[in-house]
């Protein structure tokens, strides 16, 4: 990646992290509701009864009562545990049961299913620093989620979850960048 690129990625990262912590718990809460609504609402859509998300971290727009929701109604929840070669296993997970995983991110605890699992879930909800309006998704640059998406014959819908300010025009791309078919926010989804 040309310094330039890896410059601008990370000086966008800092500002949306900043961005982030300053947000208020009001702010917060009223983004979770409207985020809860916003993700059972394209569960709905796709008629996705196995899906597969993350367990969100403080400063993440909060999914988890959205995991919750899911969980209680029956659906399967495929949750991400990474590994130390740059994939992501899987478990059917609750939603609750966690530990903390590398990077200090949360994981979920239970059977490891391994890196194929995923190939068979109905919709796909992943984290994100931004997406730009044409579906490039920027990550926290650990690439999990681009060699994830990237490996998959067959994806099913991919949205990420972002906070309004968060989905902009462009974000600097890289050829491993992955598309995503739309965005889920406070305001709404928005498909790309």
């Amino acid at each position: 990646m040309p310094d330039d690129l890896a410059n601008r990625k990370r000086a966008l990262r800092a500002e949306l992290r900043e961005r982030r912590r300053i947000m208020t718990s009001s702010e917060r809460e009223k983004a979770t509701e409207l985020l809860t609504a916003h993700l059972s609402e394209l569960v709905t859509r796709f008629d996705a009864r196995y899906l597969a998300a993350y367990l969100s971290t403080p400063d993440e727009p909060n999914i988890r009562p959205w995991l919750n929701a899911a969980h209680e109604a029956g659906i399967r929840v495929l949750l991400p545990v990474s590994r130390d070669d740059g994939l992501l296993d899987w478990v059917l997970g609750d939603g609750e049961t966690e530990r903390e995983g590398q990077f200090g991110v949360p994981e979920a605890v239970g059977e490891v299913l391994g890196p194929i699992a995923i190939n068979d879930v109905d919709l796909i909800v992943v984290p994100a620093a931004s997406v730009d309006r044409s579906g490039i998704r920027m990550g926290w640059g650990r690439g999990y989620y681009d060699r994830m998406l990237g490996s998959m014959e067959q994806c099913p819908p991919v949205y990420a979850v972002v906070f309004d300010n968060e989905l902009v025009d462009s974000v600097p791309t890289e050829v491993h960048d992955k598309p995503v078919d739309g965005v889920v926010t406070p305001s709404g989804i928005v498909d790309l």
